[in-house]
C-alpha cells in the first residue's frame, strides 16, 4: 500500500504528526504538506509563482504552497508513482456543512480524488488538539477498514470525516450522514492599523443552521464519527429543466 498524506495546518501540526504515527505501518506513507498554515484555501492552486519542496528532519516534505498544490505536485512528478490512497488531516477544527467548500483539508483530499485516487479528509470537531492521539487511532480504523475491504481498488471516492474530541473509548461508531448547514458567518472584525488604515478580519463560522438527525452536526454531537461521501459535480440537476424553460421563454419573448 502506498499512501500520500497531506493537510492544511502545515507539516509541523500535531494533527498530521498524529495521523502519520497512526497509519505509518499500514503501508508506505509519504508526507507532502504545506510549509505554513493554509486553512480555508479550498482547492486553490499556485499558478503565478514557483513552488519549492524541502525535506524536514523527520522525512516529511513541505511545499511553499496550498494543500492542493502539495497533492498536485506530488501526483504529477514529485513521487514518481501513483499512490493507492490520499489522506488529509487531521485538521484543527471541524469541516462540516458549508465548511467543506472552504476547507483546505478537504481541498487536499479532493485533489487526489480529481486524479482518480480514493481520498479521505479527517478533522477534529473542536480546535485545540485535545485527544488527538485518539483521533489518529479512529482515523487508522477507517483507513484499515477501507484497505481490508479492498475499497481503494474500486472507483475513486471522497470521504469527509469529522471526529469528536473524545478519548478513544468514548468515541462511538462511524455514522454515514449528509452535510448540514451553518448560519451566516459572524460579523467581520474591523480595527485600525498602526498606520491608520482600517483592517478587516473575517469573522468566525456561524452555528449550525441545519443540524437535524442525519447530518454531520447531529452525528458528532452524539459522539459518533461522521462520514460524508462527497462529489465534485456542482450542477443543479433538479433545476436544469426549469432554467432551460426560463431561458427559452426569454429568447422567444425577445425575438
Amino acid at each position: 500500500m502506498k499512501i500520500l498524506l497531506s493537510n492544511d495546518d502545515g507539516y509541523q501540526a500535531p494533527g498530521i504528526i498524529a495521523l502519520y504515527e497512526a497509519i505509518k505501518d499500514l503501508g508506505e506513507v509519504e508526507v507532502v504538506a504545506p510549509e505554513h498554515n493554509n486553512s480555508a484555501k479550498s482547492n486553490a492552486l499556485t499558478l503565478h509563482s514557483p513552488l519549492y519542496v524541502h525535506q524536514a528532519g523527520n522525512g516529511f516534505r513541505y511545499v511553499n504552497g496550498t494543500p492542493a498544490d502539495c497533492v498536485h505536485v506530488a501526483l504529477t512528478g514529485l513521487l514518481g508513482y501513483r499512490p493507492d490512497m490520499v489522506v488529509s488531516g487531521i485538521n484543527n477544527g471541524a469541516n462540516m456543512g458549508d465548511d467543506t467548500i472552504y476547507s483546505g483539508t478537504v481541498g487536499a483530499a479532493m485533489e487526489g480524488y480529481l486524479f482518480g485516487i480514493p481520498a479521505i479528509a479527517f478533522s477534529q470537531t473542536q480546535k485545540g488538539w485535545a485527544h488527538i492521539e485518539a483521533a489518529g487511532r479512529k482515523a487508522r480504523d477507517l483507513v484499515q477498514q477501507m484497505l481490508a475491504q479492498q475499497l481503494h481498488k474500486e472507483l475513486p471516492w471522497l470521504l469527509n470525516v469529522n471526529i469528536p474530541n473524545l478519548p478513544y473509548e468514548e468515541l462511538k461508531s462511524f455514522k454515514v450522514c449528509r452535510l448540514g448547514r451553518r448560519h451566516a458567518a459572524e460579523k467581520v472584525v474591523a480595527q485600525p492599523s498602526p498606520h491608520g488604515d482600517m483592517m478587516y478580519w473575517i469573522g468566525g463560522a456561524g452555528p449550525a443552521k441545519d443540524g437535524a438527525d442525519g447530518t454531520d452536526f447531529h452525528a458528532t454531537a452524539q459522539g459518533h464519527v461522521s462520514v460524508t461521501p462527497l462529489k465534485v459535480d456542482l450542477t443543479d440537476h433538479d433545476g436544469l429543466k426549469d432554467w432551460a424553460a426560463q431561458l427559452a421563454g426569454r429568447d422567444k419573448a425577445g425575438s
